[in-house]
């Protein structure tokens, strides 16, 4: 009877709102995983077709920026989200979505060809990489403030976990899908495939979707206020400290996506749709172990769990490095991703509860930032790494074992910051 009673309380605890935000938030993060698996090897052939001729650094840079850009701007996006309301900030994001994917994807195409001859290239990349950034940082906080307007407060929880089922969905047929084409046809496909599938979706929230209201909604806070809690947030040192020093995680982290691709396929000869295809590791075994490592890892402290996870993100590296393979590279993103899993989900609890009531949006806001730096930082490492080590000593392995060293410093400091702080009585 009681599961019976479960299942019902399941069936009407989701009004459509919250089925069609969370639906479409599959599509752009497998549209977002599908670009950027595919992005460093793409400008790096297609600006030497166009006679520019990326370097590694300028590739892995511009990676970066791509990936970074998202994770600042999520620091913004909720209250303009809130300013908009989260239908209009939906389909406006998809549309820039679309349009910021099909001109990505046509950066070799003659008829850009007028605007290449006064723009230089690495200008109208990094042009055209900023805007996807102002579509997802809308996309974000729209959906998760609609998966706690459109829930009943007794599946809530649920409702979250479905989200975050959903979004590792797309994060693992992205690169998987990209593969497909790229083997098929040309990668610019890939980049056609992911506007298609967020103007789709733009099209959905504007048939489908509907504004979730609760009367117990507080007003959002004025253009004042949020300054003013934004200001608040970064004068806290010790927390701006703690950001700076869990950027490293996240440093350690994006090589999967930056670095990655361009060793496997410069120093081992593996083809980019092969290399597209093993990115889906790290989505897919956070689905499957998600659950268990949360479950192993329940009675370990808050901070505990932070350090440990970055810990074992570091050591994830060092398989490849030792064994520069498919097969080497897959079992490190397992292991990449086991660190993401045990630290994520303690991360953000962290954050909440240092965070007082009236600022919790702001806080959580910049508990993206971490990641942002990681991906820019993350983006200009990689660069010099390959280019020194790689490229002139011919030593690739050594990129590795830097990133390595990265995260085990990371790990120290962290460790550090926990004994003189002490957060968990911040």
């Amino acid at each position: 009877m009681a599961t019976t009673s479960r299942i019902e309380e399941i069936r009407t605890g989701f009004s459509r709102p919250f089925w069609v935000a969370n639906i479409t938030e599959l599509f752009e993060r497998l549209s977002y995983y599908a670009v950027f698996a595919t992005l460093a090897n793409y400008l790096q052939d297609r600006s030497s077709a166009l006679g520019a001729g990326f370097t590694t650094q300028e590739t892995s840079s511009l990676t970066g920026w791509f990936g970074g850009t998202v994770w600042f701007l999520a620091v913004f996006g909720g209250a303009v989200a809130d300013k908009l309301g989260f239908r209009r900030a939906l389909s406006v994001a998809y549309l820039i979505l679309a349009v910021a994917y099909f001109l990505l994807g046509s950066i070799a195409s003659s008829w850009l060809a007028p605007v290449r001859a006064v723009v230089p290239l690495w200008l109208l990349v990094l042009i055209i990489l900023i805007l996807p950034a102002l579509g997802i940082a809308m996309v974000k906080p729209s959906v998760v403030g609609t998966t706690a307007r459109a829930s009943r407060e007794n599946v809530r929880s649920l409702g979250y976990s479905i989200y975050y089922t959903l979004v590792n969905v797309g994060g693992a047929a992205g690169p998987y899908l990209a593969g497909l084409i790229s083997e098929r046809m040309s990668t610019e496909n890939v980049y056609r495939m992911a506007a298609c599938s967020v103007l789709l979706m733009f099209f959905a929230v504007l048939l489908f979707y509907r504004e979730p209201r609760r009367s117990d909604d507080a007003p959002p806070p004025s253009i004042a206020q949020t300054a003013r809690n934004f200001a608040t947030v970064a004068g806290n040192l010790r927390f701006m400290a703690f950001l700076l020093i869990f950027s490293g995680f996240w440093v350690v982290y994006w090589q999967q996506y930056i670095a990655l691709p361009l060793f496997l396929r410069k120093y081992q000869g593996i083809p980019a749709p092969t290399i597209d295809k093993l990115l889906i590791t790290d989505a897919l075994t956070v689905i499957c172990l998600q659950i268990a490592v949360s479950y192993l890892t329940k009675r370990a402290g808050t901070f505990r769990a932070i350090i440990a996870g970055t810990l074992i993100s570091s050591l994830s590296w060092v398989i490849v490095a030792l064994h520069p393979s498919v097969g080497g590279a897959v079992a490190a993103l397992v292991v990449l991703a086991l660190g993401e899993i045990t630290l994520s989900p303690r991360y953000y609890e962290y954050v909440s509860r240092l965070a007082p009531p009236e600022k919790q949006g702001t806080y959580m806001g910049f508990a993206f930032v971490p990641i942002g730096i990681g991906s820019w930082a993350g983006g200009v490492l990689s660069g010099f790494l390959m280019h020194h080590f790689a490229e002139l000593q011919h030593r690739p392995a050594m990129v590795w074992w830097s990133f390595v060293a990265f995260g085990l410093l990371s790990t120290l400091l962290l460790w550090a910051y926990d004994r003189l702080v002490q957060p968990g009585k911040a």
